[in-house]
């Protein structure tokens, strides 16, 4: 890649920007540096492109951004990397042209990832991602483009095939600025796939090679409508039960996990009013689980409420508001379908709100796991002195802070910030035991809800599963038709390879034997270590894996079409594995 040109535009008027030279303006002065790059995993000299902004006096950041000229073959591969964990994410022809959602769909489902930001190019070989790219031409030839800075802003990288031109740009878009500002800070890594991912995980702090993956088994109510004791004690009995069955397995301790996931509320946002038929007091249950040997966790969203909440109708000033000093829709309960609206993180009795309902969780009915959701509602209209990932990072680390170190699982939340701040990461969100949402296909909706989506998320991002990666539940009872037995196997192998969390939400009580065996055999993969996932073809992977010695690789056939391996035919939507397989180290 050769540096093409800095660009900035502030007040209305764009500067070229020159690295290593004075930029003075009559209204700022910019220090634009490019650095070489040497280190452990870098075999050819990597870039750090780094831009400082000194205003002289009050301005308006309009666009900052730095230009490349790429010279990638045809055959070469753009990473499009979503908005956020719910959005899709994989890899795309350098001509492809990304889906936009249809214009019905919009009122519904464009404050959900990045529809609703005019400024990103659309159309065919106008390509772009989030946070971090990789343009491949195979496994030994990669560029991998990361951000190391999200706090002061979220990292657009925009590709435009006619042009041959790929963009680094700054999510500043009217941006009031009065002081010294770290406006952007990206690296450039060329070499192996496995090298450009290590070399951006080591600048960033998050040496993913270092940690021993972790998986987390646990048993969630997510699905269970309407949720009472009587669930929550079968399952909590039976759960315990499964665990203790399948302890032969085990390969050391583990911290598994009992999640009241949502439905415990009588509205989200009111989350102090438990659901009749729950015990009002949540300690009870949280203790009751501590007895099981297990981590008590709950679900909430804590920058949302719903309109039939109480905190709605008594406190309309703590809703964020759009231009036109209009509430923002931040999307659907899932509990009752209503409405919610986002929440003013900035607001002072929102923030103390908060606070009481933390303390109240976690101090008072010691919950230990925190399952927060509709994160991204914090930084959906941010104030005109920060940006959305000012806004993000601050909003999530106020969450930590309130956790006090107890863990925190984060869901539809920008990838940036999470990858800094968050203990574990929900990709996807198969919330419904579904393979695929066909309304959700046919509106191009990149945030789609369904297993498909999910997995596609989980198997691309397969290098982060060292890290962070919560895939959803599986599913496995016979009581979820809308997935057949294949599919079923397949969201559990994917979830037990890549996942740093195993868990269910099935009526354990209706396992049949056959279900019971899968699951407990599956747990015995959990100690796993994955050395490379390819897609072989379309939606047909191949996960390569060592267990306690021996070598593995788990085809996964996502497709609804029987396709061809070695040796052997899969049947639509099968997983098989097979032992003693080649692969490289």
């Amino acid at each position: 890649m050769q540096f093409r040109q800095a660009i900035i535009t502030i007040d209305g008027q764009t500067h070229l920007l020159t690295p290593g030279k004075s930029n003075s303006f009559d209204a700022f002065f910019a220090d634009v540096q490019a650095n070489p790059i040497w280190g452990e995993h870098i075999q050819k000299e990597g870039m750090q492109y780094v831009v400082f902004l000194h205003p002289k006096q009050d301005v308006v950041v309009q666009c900052l951004e730095i230009q490349f000229d790429t010279p990638f073959s045809a055959v070469a591969r753009f990473f499009a990397n979503g908005f956020s964990s719910w959005s899709e994410s994989h890899w795309l022809p350098l001509n492809a042209q990304m889906p936009r959602l249809r214009r019905v769909g919009q009122q519904y489902y464009g404050y959900e990832g990045d529809e609703r930001f005019s400024s990103i190019p659309a159309g065919k070989g106008r390509l772009h991602s989030w946070s971090y790219t990789v343009l491949s031409e195979g496994p030994e030839i990669c560029t991998l483009l990361g951000s190391l800075n999200e706090r002061t802003g979220f990292t657009l990288f925009l590709y435009d095939h006619a042009r041959g031109v790929l963009t680094v740009r700054k999510d500043l878009e009217n941006l009031s600025l009065s002081h010294s500002f770290p406006a952007l800070d990206v690296a450039i890594f060329n070499g192996k796939e496995e090298d450009v991912y290590a070399a951006w995980f080591q600048m960033m702090g998050r040496n993913d090679k270092a940690t021993t993956r972790s998986v987390a088994k646990g048993w969630t109510s997510e699905g269970h409508k309407p949720l009472s004791d009587a669930v929550l004690q079968e399952n909590l009995d039976a759960f315990a039960e499964t665990l203790q069955h399948g302890s032969e397995h085990e390969n050391g301790p583990a911290t598994n996990f009992f999640l009241i996931a949502d439905g415990w509320q009588q509205s989200a946002g009111d989350w102090l009013s438990v659901q009749p038929g729950i015990t009002a007091d949540l300690g009870k249950w949280a203790w009751e689980i501590k007895q099981k040997g297990l981590i008590p966790a709950i679900w909430l969203a804590p920058f949302v409420a719903a309109t039939s909440s109480d905190i709605v109708k008594k406190h309309p000033d703590w809703l964020l508001k759009d231009v036109k000093n209009k509430p923002i829709r931040a999307g659907r309960s899932r509990q009752d379908g209503a409405w919610m609206y986002a929440l003013d993180f900035y607001h002072s009795s929102v923030q103390s709100w908060l606070a009481g309902v933390f303390h109240m969780l976690s101090e008072k009915w010691q919950f230990e796991q925190f399952h927060l959701d509709y994160l991204y509602a914090a930084c959906l209209a941010p104030p005109s002195g920060k940006t959305r990932g000012q806004v993000m990072h601050d909003a999530l680390l106020f969450l930590k802070e309130l956790l006090g170190g107890k863990r925190l699982v984060a869901a539809a939340v920008p990838l940036g910030t999470a990858l800094e701040l968050a203990d574990v990461c929900r990709l996807g969100r198969s919330e419904a035991p579904v393979w695929e949402d066909r309304l959700s296909v046919w509106l191009r909706r990149r945030q789609r809800p369904g297993a498909l989506a999910t997995l596609r998320n989980v198997l691309h991002h397969w290098r982060m599963q060292g890290i962070w990666i919560d895939p959803g539940p599986c599913y496995l009872g016979i009581q979820h038709k809308k997935l057949t037995p294949f599919q079923q196997q397949t969201v559990l192998i994917v979830n037990v390879l890549l996942g740093n969390m195993l868990y269910t939400s099935d009526a354990l009580k209706q396992w049949i034997s056959e279900e019971m065996t899968e699951y407990t055999e599956a747990m015995a993969l959990c100690d796993s270590r994955v050395q490379s996932v390819s897609e072989l073809e379309t939606d047909l992977f191949a996960i390569h894996f060592e267990h306690r010695g021996d070598r593995f690789t788990a085809y996964c056939n996502l497709s609804g079409q029987k396709r061809r391996i070695p040796l052997m035919e899969l049947e639509a939507y099968e997983t098989i594995v097979l032992g003693n397989t080649d692969f490289a180290e």
